[in-house]
Protein backbone atom coordinates (compact mmCIF):
# COMPACT_ATOMS: atom_id res chain seq x y z
CA UNK A 1 0.00 0.00 0.00
CA UNK A 2 1.32 3.40 -0.96
CA UNK A 3 -1.34 5.70 0.50
CA UNK A 4 -4.60 5.97 2.41
CA UNK A 5 -7.55 7.87 1.02
CA UNK A 6 -7.82 11.07 3.03
CA UNK A 7 -10.92 12.56 1.43
CA UNK A 8 -12.73 13.05 -1.84
CA UNK A 9 -12.66 16.64 -3.08
CA UNK A 10 -15.38 18.06 -5.29
CA UNK A 11 -14.92 21.28 -7.25
CA UNK A 12 -17.94 23.56 -7.02
CA UNK A 13 -19.01 27.20 -7.16
CA UNK A 14 -20.21 27.35 -3.51
CA UNK A 15 -18.55 24.98 -0.99
CA UNK A 16 -20.74 25.42 2.10
CA UNK A 17 -24.13 24.82 0.44
CA UNK A 18 -22.79 21.72 -1.31
CA UNK A 19 -21.33 20.40 1.97
CA UNK A 20 -24.73 20.98 3.58
CA UNK A 21 -26.48 19.13 0.71
CA UNK A 22 -24.28 16.06 1.22
CA UNK A 23 -24.61 16.41 5.01
CA UNK A 24 -28.39 16.19 4.70
CA UNK A 25 -28.00 13.18 2.38
CA UNK A 26 -25.37 11.25 4.37
CA UNK A 27 -25.45 12.67 7.89
CA UNK A 28 -22.32 13.85 9.63
CA UNK A 29 -20.77 17.15 10.55
CA UNK A 30 -20.19 20.03 8.17
CA UNK A 31 -16.98 21.99 8.77
CA UNK A 32 -15.93 20.02 11.86
CA UNK A 33 -12.61 21.37 13.15
CA UNK A 34 -9.81 19.27 11.69
CA UNK A 35 -6.10 20.23 11.69
CA UNK A 36 -5.71 18.95 8.12
CA UNK A 37 -7.80 21.73 6.58
CA UNK A 38 -8.56 25.40 7.07
CA UNK A 39 -12.27 26.03 6.64
CA UNK A 40 -12.99 29.14 4.59
CA UNK A 41 -15.39 30.59 2.05
CA UNK A 42 -13.40 28.57 -0.51
CA UNK A 43 -13.23 25.22 1.38
CA UNK A 44 -15.79 23.19 3.34
CA UNK A 45 -15.75 19.62 4.63
CA UNK A 46 -18.19 16.91 5.63
CA UNK A 47 -17.14 14.23 8.12
CA UNK A 48 -19.68 11.42 7.59
CA UNK A 49 -20.77 8.87 10.21
CA UNK A 50 -18.95 6.11 8.28
CA UNK A 51 -15.63 7.95 8.48
CA UNK A 52 -15.64 9.12 4.85
CA UNK A 53 -14.64 12.75 4.45
CA UNK A 54 -15.87 14.81 1.54
CA UNK A 55 -14.30 18.20 0.86
CA UNK A 56 -15.62 20.95 -1.36
CA UNK A 57 -13.43 23.59 -2.98
CA UNK A 58 -14.49 26.73 -4.82
CA UNK A 59 -13.47 26.86 -8.47
CA UNK A 60 -14.02 30.02 -10.50
CA UNK A 61 -15.20 29.83 -13.16
CA UNK A 62 -16.95 26.55 -12.52
CA UNK A 63 -18.31 24.47 -15.41
CA UNK A 64 -20.58 21.68 -14.18
CA UNK A 65 -20.55 18.27 -15.80
CA UNK A 66 -23.49 17.51 -18.10
CA UNK A 67 -24.90 14.00 -18.09
CA UNK A 68 -24.08 12.23 -20.43
CA UNK A 69 -22.45 14.89 -22.65
CA UNK A 70 -18.76 14.02 -23.31
CA UNK A 71 -18.02 17.70 -24.01
CA UNK A 72 -18.48 18.31 -20.25
CA UNK A 73 -17.85 14.83 -18.80
CA UNK A 74 -18.94 13.72 -15.36
CA UNK A 75 -15.29 13.47 -14.19
CA UNK A 76 -16.39 11.13 -11.38
CA UNK A 77 -19.60 10.17 -9.63
CA UNK A 78 -20.68 8.81 -6.28
CA UNK A 79 -22.99 5.82 -5.72
CA UNK A 80 -25.20 5.77 -2.63
CA UNK A 81 -26.95 2.59 -1.50
CA UNK A 82 -30.56 3.06 -0.37
CA UNK A 83 -33.22 0.62 0.79
CA UNK A 84 -36.21 2.59 -0.54
CA UNK A 85 -35.43 4.17 -3.90
CA UNK A 86 -38.72 6.07 -4.13
CA UNK A 87 -38.39 7.63 -0.67
CA UNK A 88 -34.73 8.52 -1.29
CA UNK A 89 -35.71 10.01 -4.67
CA UNK A 90 -38.15 12.41 -3.02
CA UNK A 91 -35.67 13.30 -0.29
CA UNK A 92 -32.78 14.18 -2.61
CA UNK A 93 -35.09 16.23 -4.82
CA UNK A 94 -36.23 18.18 -1.75
CA UNK A 95 -32.57 18.88 -0.96
CA UNK A 96 -31.96 20.41 -4.40
CA UNK A 97 -30.86 17.45 -6.52
CA UNK A 98 -32.06 17.12 -10.11
CA UNK A 99 -32.89 13.95 -12.02
CA UNK A 100 -30.38 13.32 -14.81
CA UNK A 101 -31.46 9.82 -15.83
CA UNK A 102 -34.33 7.91 -14.26
CA UNK A 103 -34.62 5.19 -16.90
CA UNK A 104 -31.24 3.57 -17.57
CA UNK A 105 -31.05 1.72 -14.25
CA UNK A 106 -33.92 -0.60 -15.06
CA UNK A 107 -35.61 0.42 -11.82
CA UNK A 108 -32.59 -0.47 -9.69
CA UNK A 109 -30.82 2.87 -9.77
CA UNK A 110 -31.20 6.49 -10.88
CA UNK A 111 -28.75 9.21 -11.79
CA UNK A 112 -29.04 12.66 -10.20
CA UNK A 113 -27.10 15.89 -10.21
CA UNK A 114 -26.20 17.57 -6.94
CA UNK A 115 -26.80 21.34 -6.65
CA UNK A 116 -23.42 22.00 -8.36
CA UNK A 117 -24.13 19.50 -11.17
CA UNK A 118 -21.97 16.55 -10.03
CA UNK A 119 -23.63 13.27 -10.99
CA UNK A 120 -24.46 10.75 -8.29
CA UNK A 121 -26.53 7.57 -8.25
CA UNK A 122 -29.04 6.19 -5.81
CA UNK A 123 -28.80 2.41 -5.97
CA UNK A 124 -31.51 0.16 -4.51
CA UNK A 125 -30.12 -2.28 -1.93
Amino acid sequence: MIANLQCVVLDCPAPLPLAEFYGALLGGTVNRPDPRWAISADWSTLHTPTGLILSFQRVTPYTPPRWPDPAAPQQFHLDFQVTDLEAAHEQVLSLGATVLDAESGGGGWRVYGDPAGHPFCLVRH
